[in-house]
């Protein structure tokens, strides 16, 4: 098998979980690598994703390394398992790779908790107004490349589609429904839409009004929960780039955040008014 030139987000989290097994078991890289009778680099390939790895491989370093989470190992094998490619390796070579990691991020994740202080969530956005706000980034885009951004933009909204959709909770702050990106027409049918999304079966959308008292620390974000805790994932979103944590303090920090953000959120049924309202206001 050839080694990958870009390892996928995922990819290199399934090196780095064997990376810690191998190091809390005080394992270096070469004793690891004889016993699979290999060199240090093998070690080295497959912790950092560029060599792939198989599920019986997975099992055999864990037992190796005296790993006893059960539940860690099986859905790291698991990880190891997936082969297939998902819609978004359409745009590999088109899109930067963080594009990708994102929407492979959503694809994988049991549920999704996000918030968005000043755009509508990506996720939820209609075509018109993603086309609005990547044109108005500091670089000026080609045509071609804006309207494949928002096309994959749209495209990640297939987790809804699934026979169990994914549960998305999204924290939106009054500021993101009111901030003018686009037309007046344009933002009034984002907001509509965005009522519309607050009826969808797994998707709850909450409004942070301008009258909650919201800490310094609160940013936008994507918390991802995966098949265990120990490998949920947050996803920071800025203008220029994404990146991602999953250290246990990390993601302790950013629950605890959300939970914050869901202690002065509006609930459900007063966010769709609210949204509704400053819809018809524009």
């Amino acid at each position: 098998m050839p080694p990958r030139s870009y390892p996928t987000a995922r990819q290199k989290r399934l090196g780095a979980e064997l990376r810690k097994l191998r190091e809390r078991a005080g394992m270096s890289g070469t004793e690891a690598a004889a016993f699979l009778g290999g060199e240090r680099a093998q070690i080295s390939h497959i912790e950092s994703a560029r060599y792939g790895v198989s599920a019986e491989r997975v099992r055999r370093l864990a037992a190796h390394y005296s790993a006893t989470d059960k539940h860690l190992v099986d859905a790291l094998a698991d990880m190891a398992e997936e082969r297939g490619k998902g819609w978004w390796e359409d745009y590999r070579g088109i899109l930067s790779p963080g594009f990708l990691d994102v929407a492979e991020l959503e694809h994988h994740a049991q549920y999704i908790r996000a918030i968005q202080m000043l755009y509508i969530p990506g996720i939820f956005q209609t075509e018109d107004y993603a086309r609005e706000l990547i044109r108005g980034g500091v670089t000026e885009l080609p045509a071609s490349e804006v309207n494949t951004r928002a096309e994959h933009r749209i495209r990640r909204r297939k987790i809804f589609d699934r026979p169990t959709p994914t549960p998305f909770d999204a924290f939106v702050h009054e500021a993101a429904l009111r901030m003018r990106y686009c037309t007046v027409d344009t933002m009034r049918a984002q907001l509509e839409f965005l009522a519309d999304v607050s009826h969808w079966p797994s998707v709850t959308i909450r409004v942070i009004p301008f009258t909650a008292q919201v800490t310094s620390s609160v940013h936008s974000m994507m918390y991802a929960g995966a098949q265990i805790p120990a490998l949920d994932t947050v996803q920071l979103d800025s203008a220029f780039d994404s990146g991602f944590l999953d250290a246990e303090a990390q993601l302790s920090r950013y629950r605890a955040l959300l939970d914050s953000v869901d202690s002065i959120s509006l609930n459900v049924s007063e966010s769709r008014k609210y949204i509704q309202r400053i819809a018809q206001e524009m």
